[in-house]
């Protein structure tokens, strides 16, 4: 069954001793690098985590357009932007000409969001949490607001229509085309996916999620994929869904491979709490590529999304995730996912 594989990276860099990515202007540079040989080992997409305040990738527009001046095929996606920090027009002014100049290969994923370092970060960026709001619904009404501006809808008020009484007449410009058919929704839990799906975005499903019922972290994870196309279908929405999942994934082909993951393949779950929210993430598959290969079929929600996406250890520099992003295509062709 083909599948679209991508890498997916939070873009950390640390000026320590020692370390590979030490400036945000090496994390960016080397994730351009990245795309570019993501691209040509035959991967379908490049995704970017976005957080703020944070020693990562934080400013993901300028990033996607450099990486889109420098491939061709490649979708560029953001794995997810926090709508609590955004303004919905300069949002869509900024995604539509990111996607033209990227020839419309943006996938925008969205959401509200997960904890970030700063408590008042969406304050300081000018957006504070309205009283009697949650974030969810404020970012569920901020994601309608983007798509309504991305299809072009009217969002402001021209002299000549306000002197005739009539209603909103200027469109956000520039204006892209179908980048409002390539939102994706980052659901961290069931509910949020059969909210995704009613509501026609494609499902970016969480690394983490929330409301565990205590069966394995793909189990669960598949019953959110299956649900969302439900619900999708049962909507009639006129495009076709998407879905993608994120996993970690170490095939060994080097003595590298071997000294950085040989003790990383982890049989159980990750579980904790955030934000006082039990919380379940899955776990990481190392080993020789046969062995990542079956541990990957066994995976109910790796069998039931399209796209699946590989978290990269981006600090190991632009050298190891080159190398990495070969390693996992190969695993991808051996499964049947892409072609040869």
């Amino acid at each position: 069954m083909r599948k679209r594989i991508g890498f997916l990276s939070f873009g950390h860099y640390r000026d320590v001793p020692g370390s590979r990515v030490p400036t945000p202007g090496d994390s960016l540079r080397m994730h351009v690098d990245l795309a570019v040989a993501a691209e040509e080992a035959g991967m379908d997409g490049a995704w970017v985590r976005v957080h703020h305040f944070d020693q990562s990738l934080a400013t993901p527009y300028p990033l996607l357009a450099a990486m889109g001046a420098r491939t061709s095929t490649l979708e560029l996606g953001t794995g997810v932007i926090d709508l609590r920090y955004e303004q919905p027009l300069a949002m869509a002014e900024i995604a539509s000409a990111t996607d033209l100049l990227a020839g419309e290969r943006l996938q925008l994923g969205i959401s509200r969001g997960s904890p970030e370092r700063a408590v008042d970060g969406q304050e300081r960026f000018g957006l504070p949490q309205p009283e009697g709001v949650s974030w969810s619904d404020l970012a569920r009404d901020r994601a309608d607001h983007v798509r309504r501006a991305l299809r072009g809808e009217p969002q402001a008020t021209s002299a000549l229509a306000a002197d005739l009484g009539k209603a909103p007449d200027l469109p956000v410009e520039p204006h892209s085309p179908g980048l409002a058919d390539r939102l994706w929704w980052g659901a961290g839990n069931h509910a949020s996916g059969l909210w995704a799906g009613e509501h026609g975005y494609n499902l970016l499903s969480s690394t983490l999620l929330t409301q565990d019922d205590g069966r394995p972290f793909h189990v669960q994870q598949a019953d959110q994929v299956r649900g969302y196309l439900e619900v999708h279908a049962r909507a009639g929405h006129r495009i076709r869904p998407r879905t993608a999942v994120t996993r970690s994934a170490f095939p060994f082909f080097s003595d590298d491979d071997r000294r950085y993951f040989g003790l990383a393949d982890e049989r159980n779950d990750g579980q904790g709490r955030i934000e006082g929210d039990l919380v379940r993430g899955g776990p990481t598959y190392a080993g020789e590529p046969e062995h990542v290969a079956k541990r990957l079929l066994a995976d109910d929600a790796v069998q039931a999304a399209d796209t699946v996406l590989f978290a990269l250890p981006s600090q190991l520099g632009y050298d190891y995730n080159a190398h990495l992003l070969t390693s996992l295509v190969a695993v991808a062709r051996d499964l049947g996912w892409q072609e040869g």
